[in-house]
């Protein structure tokens, strides 16, 4: 057991190194997916799509 409170110790310090991570780090597809004017475009895109496929299946 006093390994685990060694290890639990080290996981739980969260101060700042002297290092500051790079401002220029490429950021990936879900920063993209997490910005909301894209995800009401396209909530709107998929609910347009969605009403077309239920207009041919149920209607036509």
């Amino acid at each position: 057991m006093a390994s685990l409170r060694h290890h639990r110790r080290e996981m739980l310090d969260t101060t700042q190194g002297e290092t500051a991570p790079p401002k220029d780090e490429p950021r990936g597809c879900l920063f993209a997916l997490s910005q909301p004017p894209l995800m009401i475009f396209l909530a709107v895109i998929g609910c347009l799509l969605l009403m077309a496929s239920l207009h041919d299946l149920l209607m036509l």
